[in-house]
């Protein structure tokens, strides 16, 4: 019957369930494809006994691919983002399309939440920004910006593990935008000569290894000056954190600092800290 409410109800309740069913198909369908590549390559690996670098570019672009018609069938908004974005979280697990696009799809739920406006305002981390603890200048030899942090400024007394959460995010979406076309990584320089337990803050540690870790892009991490302190509480915190993060992170040798430095930035990229020519500039003035 015309403008019958039931009859209304049911037939929009059956196109849903037809929409549901047409991307439950669509989705199968594009697992199907990606485990058949997936067989293919694996018999090509054993074959060529391992892939080549082109071998490998052509794998991570058919993932890529793969992966993004995954993402768009449950989260539209994807629509927009590049495949340099894409790959990162592939990479980050290891090119398991099922578990990279698991990450992915909670990185934009979580970004929706966390950033509603599309960015944080200095006005929220006044007192993160007043410790002046996080800076940029440089680029390694990779072309990735190079951050410089002094966690020993760090003052958790003074702050939130929320305002520490924003700050981080704060930082991170400062360097996203500062990495020049065709990167996706950054290189960090932790000072952390003069931390002690005031500055210790582990809740706000986590939360920013949580962010780090899920949602923006990883390069390598270089810790200097490490006093004994600080290293037995960061052996609470390294259980945390995930394996492919584990990979990047090194603990500078005192008598061998310059000569780690060198193995990844040029000497006239080094900041002015660590012995080099390039004066530090603050994060908000980036």
């Amino acid at each position: 019957m015309e403008g019958d409410p039931i009859v209304s109800t049911t037939a929009s309740s059956l196109c849903s369930l037809l929409v549901v069913r047409e991307n439950e198909e669509m989705t199968s369908h594009l697992r199907q494809k990606f485990q058949s590549l997936t067989v293919s390559s694996r018999s090509e690996d054993a074959k060529d006994g391992e892939l080549t670098s082109e071998n490998r570019e052509e794998m991570e672009r058919t993932r890529i691919q793969t992966m993004k018609a995954l993402i768009l069938k449950q989260d539209p908004s994807a629509k927009d983002v590049d495949d340099l974005m894409i790959r990162r979280f592939l990479r980050a697990r290891d090119l398991d399309v099922d578990k990279a696009s698991a990450m992915f799809l909670k990185y934009l739920k979580w970004r929706r939440e966390a950033i509603p406006n599309g960015f944080i305002s200095p006005s929220e981390i006044s007192n993160d920004l007043a410790q002046n603890k996080l800076f940029m200048q440089g680029y390694d030899r990779a072309g990735r910006p190079i951050v410089v942090i002094f966690p020993a400024r760090h003052k958790p007394a003074s702050t939130t593990v929320e305002e520490f959460k924003r700050f981080n995010i704060y930082g991170l979406e400062k360097i996203c935008a500062r990495m020049p076309s065709g990167h996706e990584k950054f290189t960090s320089i932790a000072d952390v000569q003069g931390w002690g337990y005031v500055n210790s803050d582990i809740r706000g540690y986590l939360a920013a290894l949580s962010i780090l870790q899920d949602c923006y892009p990883e390069g390598k991490l270089l810790i200097i000056n490490a006093p004994y302190i600080f290293v037995a509480v960061w052996k609470m915190v390294y259980p945390f954190i995930d394996k492919n993060t584990k990979k990047k992170i090194v603990f500078a040798e005192d008598n061998k600092l310059r000569a780690t430095l060198l193995e990844d930035i040029d000497d006239n990229q080094l900041p002015e800290c660590v012995g080099g020519p390039l004066k530090l500039v603050p994060i908000q003035e980036c």
